[in-house]
């Protein structure tokens, strides 16, 4: 018999890499985009439909789902472990406050619950992220090497420089979803609070309001995480010696680009971040409920 706190666990786990699957399937293509913009040299796109269109006269349709096996493999343990994270560090606020007057979590324990969550998630985060980058900026202008698909770059990543090279970027990708899981979760908690009648449970909100909830908490994230992702794309894609870190990649992007460089590919993630974190939510809620009806 599976414990409660190990079932809860395992719950969490499950929901939240089906959760990050439906995100991916809504997501990658402006993902792609966004990436795109980030990455290319200046004057290689006029905007975001300009990426797309050249995108798709090039490679067709399924350009613009170009570099999605490495989220897709990995973005079961990354939300799983994100979820996961996420819970168990609510219960670990809960645990070191014991004189606490309410079980509630205020915005700034939620907020911090969902930064901490971030941390264990980023291991598996940034070696996915550095692999998914390579392969959507490739086939662009001022793009190196031609990889033949996750494996290959991997491998290349390995010869190149060691677990060393394929982890570059985990300090950037820490930078962005630190703070953006903190908003994250704690816009999602809130909005759900928000969206619940008096004397009602948020666990019982319909779908138009966890599609709601999930969409809020996606725009709240990216609304802080563009500067950061721009970094982190820009060092994942780089040459290696290009930046010695997060820092002289801002000074570098800013002297060559202007401040405005910091929020290339805006446009596209916020127009990814409603439809596919409303996705995230609604699969792990969906699930949720599946799994607590089975144990």
């Amino acid at each position: 018999m599976v414990s409660s706190s190990a079932a809860e666990n395992i719950k969490s786990f499950v929901a939240g890499g089906f959760g990050g699957v439906c995100a991916v399937v809504v997501g990658h293509p402006f993902d792609l985009t966004k990436t795109r913009l980030q990455t290319a040299p200046a004057g290689t796109y006029t905007g975001a439909v300009d990426v797309v269109k050249k995108t798709v006269a090039k490679d067709g349709i399924r350009g613009l789902y170009r570099g999605i096996v490495p989220p897709l493999l990995g973005v079961t343990p990354i939300f799983a472990v994100s979820f996961w994270a996420y819970d168990a560090s609510k219960k670990l606020i809960l645990a070191v406050t014991p004189e606490r007057t309410s079980q509630a979590l205020s915005i700034p324990e939620l907020a911090t619950a969902g930064f901490l969550s971030a941390v264990p998630t980023t291991l598996v985060t940034a070696p996915v992220e550095r692999a998914k980058v390579l392969l959507q900026v490739q086939g662009q202008a001022g793009s190196g090497t031609h990889y033949t698909g996750v494996t290959d770059v991997l491998k290349h990543l390995y010869k190149e420089g060691g677990i060393r090279s394929i982890f570059r970027g985990t300090g950037a990708t820490l930078a962005r979803d630190g703070p953006g899981s903190a908003a994250y979760f704690a816009a999602y908690e809130v909005t759900k609070k928000f969206l619940t009648p008096a004397g009602a449970s948020a666990s019982d909100l319909n779908l138009q309001a966890v599609i709601l909830a999930g969409g809020t908490a996606g725009v709240a994230m990216w609304a802080i995480a563009i500067p950061p992702d721009v970094l982190k794309s820009r060092i994942q894609s780089a040459a290696p010696g290009t930046y010695s870190g997060i820092l002289d990649c801002a000074r570098k992007t800013i002297a060559q680009d202007g401040v405005a460089a910091l929020w290339k590919g805006f446009g596209p993630a916020m127009a990814r971040a409603f439809p596919a974190n409303a996705a995230t939510f609604l699969g792990v809620e969906a699930s949720r409920k599946l799994l607590d009806g089975l144990f």
